[in-house]
């Protein structure tokens, strides 16, 4: 999507309007997707504990709810994310995020990453959900990224995930670029992680991104909103 030519509404419908804090209580979740709504967001990315709570304030609305599985560190058996998976889809997921297993992609462990990734994906596929596999780019190689996303493209999740947002690192457009490349037209690209205003934004968008994970959705709006009325002064 091309940052210069995308309107208001096509960039609302890529936004996934983030609260993932451990100290969120009920009314932040009703603020978060009170704000959703009323921007059309194309989900609401939160833990899965609050799912049931977002999928009744958002019930009516065209919002998604999405739930992050194994998050931040993607460290839990391959049955414990299923199961965290399906909770999550039994009480109104829309949308999976989940974390692969860093540590057995850096220990060379491809066949275990594709039996995940296979996993959640049939999971997900089969309830009619979205499913999103986050890389955490910020702790691979160039070529932990390029055979993750090659698995990417043999499985098919509905889209890669560039960060967490918890890591020590976030999405960068060079990232973006080379995970669209290696997983092909199929497999979308979520970028996520230290996107805070317009400009990164913006970047991530024209680098191939196709969904903007981040908690400063408003401000991005408003930025947004400046840039086009001086553009057209």
């Amino acid at each position: 999507m091309n940052s210069l030519t995308i309107t208001r509404e096509q960039l609302c419908r890529m936004i996934d309007h983030t609260n993932l804090h451990p100290d969120a209580v009920p009314a932040d979740f009703e603020r978060l997707c009170s704000e959703a709504a009323a921007n059309h967001f194309a989900m609401v990315a939160i833990n899965s504990s609050p799912v049931a709570l977002c999928k009744k304030l958002l019930r009516g609305s065209d919002v998604h709810v999405g739930a992050a599985i194994s998050y931040p560190t993607g460290q839990t058996t391959l049955e414990a994310k299923l199961f965290e998976a399906e909770n999550a889809i039994q009480n109104g997921a829309d949308e999976i995020d989940y974390v692969l297993n860093i540590g057995e992609l850096k220990n060379g462990n491809l066949n275990y990453i594709e039996k995940e990734m296979a996993s959640l994906v049939a999971l997900c596929h089969g309830s009619g959900v979205v499913c999103k596999a986050i890389f955490e780019n910020c702790y691979l190689t160039k070529d932990e990224i390029v055979s993750s996303a090659r698995i990417a493209r043999l499985i098919g999740p509905d889209y890669i995930k560039t960060s967490t947002g918890a890591g020590p690192g976030g999405a960068t457009a060079q990232a973006v670029r080379l995970m669209k490349q290696v997983a092909g037209d199929a497999v979308k690209v979520k970028a996520a992680g230290g996107i805070r205003d317009w400009t990164t934004c913006a970047a991530m968008l024209d680098a191939g991104a196709q969904r903007i994970g981040t908690s400063s959705s408003l401000k991005i709006l408003a930025q947004f909103d400046a840039a086009r009325v001086a553009k057209n002064g």
